[in-house]
């Protein structure tokens, strides 16, 4: 058994939940919004347009997800806290975002950042890093099963996110519900990480404590 496998495939699951709920939903939610209290919603045009921010946040949250996990080494802490970073962002995006433009395009972009940069981190980095674990040595045929287990189970978030939403919301006056079952797909995937990043912090520490010394 290689550890973290079982933690970062079914976090992967959680956070590419939400990842593809927004992907497919979030141009329906703007196209209904009435940004600064306007009279007309935003069209599906410009809907569709303003959506693409979220992705764009996600480039700029992988990017900066992997730096700072090679600089540390802290994979799992890492992604921790930008999931749990990205719980709040989207409780102010559905309270806020719709204040004006500036309000929207500025949390779309960095709520695609914190939801994003662990589901990028996840797939290439950290998918790599347990590939290659020591117990696996040369096996070949191991290493692609590692990255399909992660990614697969990721791929089953994926296709259940955009499913239950489309379950749960049978009109326009229940967003509460998409926004609150992603908050918690995302402590939940949190909650996941927390032993490894009880594990890469006493390894810090002891770094730290070495390099001192």
């Amino acid at each position: 058994r290689i550890p973290g496998v079982v933690e970062f495939s079914l976090c992967l699951f959680f956070s590419k939940f939400v990842c593809y709920t927004f992907l497919y939903w979030l141009p329906y939610y703007m196209n209904h919004v009435h940004i600064d209290r306007s009279k007309m919603p935003v069209s599906k045009k410009d809907a569709a347009l303003y959506s693409t921010l979220f992705d764009v946040g996600g480039v700029v949250g992988g990017v900066t997800a992997g730096v700072i996990s090679d600089r540390t080494g802290a994979r799992a802490i890492t992604c921790s806290i930008m999931l749990l970073l990205g719980i709040p962002s989207l409780w102010v995006f559905h309270m806020y975002g719709k204040n004006s433009l500036a309000s929207m395009f500025s949390l779309l972009l960095f709520t695609g950042a914190m939801v994003n940069g662990p589901y990028a981190l996840i797939t290439t980095a950290v998918s790599a890093d347990l590939g290659t674990h020591k117990i696996l040595r040369n096996n070949q045929v191991a290493k692609a099963t590692v990255a399909a287990i992660i990614d697969g189970t990721g791929s089953l978030g994926a296709a259940l996110g955009p499913y239950m939403t489309g379950i749960g919301l049978q009109d326009t006056s229940q967003w509460n519900i998409v926004f609150y079952l992603c908050m918690a797909a995302l402590f939940v995937a949190t909650l996941l990480l927390v032993r490894l990043c009880v594990k890469e912090a006493c390894q810090l520490k002891q770094c730290t404590h070495n390099a001192k010394h």
